[in-house]
């Protein structure tokens, strides 16, 4: 196809794909003369998947460019090759953090992390802003969240499609940031659910006369 088709086919403006060729996201076309150039099936799906990378996932296209170069160039296993989808995601390294805290807790879990691993440096800063904030969390309680995020991530690793490298890493970028979401709202809900199993009929102290007056306070708002 030409570029005009291909442009239609991916639903872009043709300026958009020119972009994303210049920018080496997209490998080049076979030159039919000096002014045009022939598209297949592999450029329309590169295409789709730039998409999904920038609008589903809100990636920058230095990102994109990060994903698209592991596709040109897979690593040899899986792991590491959704270990891109995890650099992508996840912070900038910092040699100058303070990841004890961290360290501490994947040990007492055991998880097969790599120290390498940009999750890892994620972890440390939620930790330190939590220890900033003035949150104090007993390690039994980190042990509950990290349980409730090993069982997620079961669910994201065995629902991950290994047919293509460019279908994996599709599914676990966008859907990674799109189920973030997903957990973040359930997360809320469940909150609800369980505070009204647990604090729908205890008022606090001196609330009596206010919830008789507005009908008592609810999540609704």
């Amino acid at each position: 196809m030409r570029m005009s088709e291909l442009s239609r086919s991916a639903g872009m403006p043709v300026a958009t794909v020119k972009y994303y060729l210049r920018e080496g996201l997209l490998r080049a076309g076979i030159h039919l003369s000096a002014t045009s150039a022939s598209y297949d099936g592999t450029h329309l799906e590169r295409l789709g998947l730039i998409r999904a990378l920038v609008d589903g996932a809100g990636l920058s296209i230095a990102q994109v460019k990060r994903v698209t170069q592991t596709l040109d160039n897979p690593p040899d296993t899986w792991h590491d090759m959704l270990g891109t989808a995890q650099s992508v995601l996840c912070g900038p390294p910092d040699e100058d953090l303070e990841t004890t805290s961290a360290d501490a807790l994947l040990q007492r879990l055991g998880w097969a992390v790599s120290e390498r691993s940009p999750a890892r440096a994620d972890l440390a800063r939620a930790l330190e802003r939590l220890d900033t904030g003035g949150i104090s969390v007993r390690a039994q309680d980190l042990d509950g969240y990290a349980a409730a995020a090993q069982a997620a991530a079961v669910i994201d690793v065995t629902a991950l499609p290994t047919d293509t490298p460019g279908a994996a890493l599709r599914q676990a970028i966008v859907g990674t940031v799109l189920l973030d979401h997903v957990l973040i709202a359930l997360r809320r809900l469940a909150q609800e659910d369980v505070s009204a199993r647990t604090f729908a009929r205890r008022q606090t102290s001196g609330a009596a006369d206010s919830a008789k007056s507005d009908g008592g306070a609810h999540f609704a708002g």
